[in-house]
């Protein structure tokens, strides 16, 4: 893992490089222009030209600015580690802040460019000054669009779900790969994309399985005869559990939960340290345990069975 600083100074180098060498050939205009007796015409065209440059290159350099706080907070708060709950909440919230930042950079530094020309002067300050009824025209018009954008300034303080969360919406089992001002995509387990409106997450219900811990509990079921010996399969659970590290050594229960006329249903329930660990180990575990069964008991396996009663009409030929 990188230093904080190492991070920093890479970052600042690889975002700045471009910007420099508007900003300060720009500075140098501005200073020198001054010094040449040019005349007074083009004298405000050349100062003119240079103050919007460096209008244009200070807002580039406050996002870049943006970007590089992005690349520390990107490297300090890091999810490919296990305990990652405080660096996906941190990058959910930081990344929502940073598009409405540029936006507001990019929108100011349009207002004040266009204020330098006098004839659209008030346009400039129509943008900054009258925000509050383009507001309501726009939001009239894009009223899908600002339900997104408010969804979206929601989950970033609410924290429903984060950057990595696993999930399971509209029957499918993912997790969060990327939250933006419109909408959320989920990665599906089988590498599909479920692109979804930020507004959906507010009007309907979904599963979020690691919203305060990553820990779960996987569970499987087996249905077997009356005749099993549910003492050694509660045996084998725990040998089996003990075989792999996918078990996180703090859960394992065989339960007998229902039965019927024909099955026992039994359930074996185990902790894991993630979703993905908890559906290997489920797997896992059921098959161990039919294989146990296979060998060891096999007539504790479902069957079923009838009384026959046979009949044996004898009758002899007259």
């Amino acid at each position: 893992m990188r230093r904080k600083g190492s991070v920093l100074g890479e970052s600042l180098v690889r975002h700045c490089r471009r910007p420099s060498r508007w900003i300060f050939p720009t500075l140098t205009v501005l200073a020198v222009l001054p010094v040449f007796p040019l005349p007074n015409t083009l004298m405000t065209v050349m100062e003119h030209m240079a103050g919007l440059g460096l209008v244009a290159a200070c807002a580039w350099l406050a996002i870049l600015f943006i970007e590089v706080m992005s690349d520390v907070i990107l490297g300090h708060y890091r999810i490919d580690v296990a305990d990652n709950l405080v660096a996906r909440r941190i990058r959910t919230q930081y990344q929502m802040l940073r598009r409405l930042a540029v936006t507001l950079v990019a929108v100011v530094a349009l207002s004040i460019g266009l204020m330098t020309f006098p004839s659209i002067k008030h346009i400039g300050m129509s943008i900054l000054a009258s925000a509050g009824l383009a507001s309501l025209v726009v939001g009239m018009a894009m009223k899908g669009t600002l339900a997104n954008l408010i969804a979206g300034v929601q989950i970033a303080f609410a924290q429903p779900f984060r950057v990595e969360d696993a999930v399971v919406i509209e029957g499918e089992w993912g997790w969060i790969e990327e939250i933006g001002m419109m909408y959320v995509v989920v990665r599906i387990w089988d590498l599909r994309r479920l692109v979804i409106p930020l507004s959906y997450f507010l009007d309907n219900a979904f599963q979020n399985w690691t919203r305060n811990s990553a820990d779960l509990l996987a569970h499987c079921f087996l249905y077997t005869d009356y005749t099993v010996p549910v003492d050694e399969l509660r045996a084998e659970l725990r040998r089996v559990c003990d075989s792999t590290p996918l078990w996180n050594k703090k859960v394992c229960v065989l339960q007998v939960t229902d039965a019927d006329q024909s099955v026992l249903q039994l359930r074996a329930l185990m902790d894991a340290r993630n979703s993905s660990e908890a559906w290997d180990l489920r797997c896992y575990v059921r098959e161990k345990l039919v294989d146990f069964l296979q060998k060891n008991h096999p007539g504790s396996l479902p069957r079923y069975r009838a009384d026959v009663e046979s009949r044996m009409l004898s009758s002899r030929p007259a």
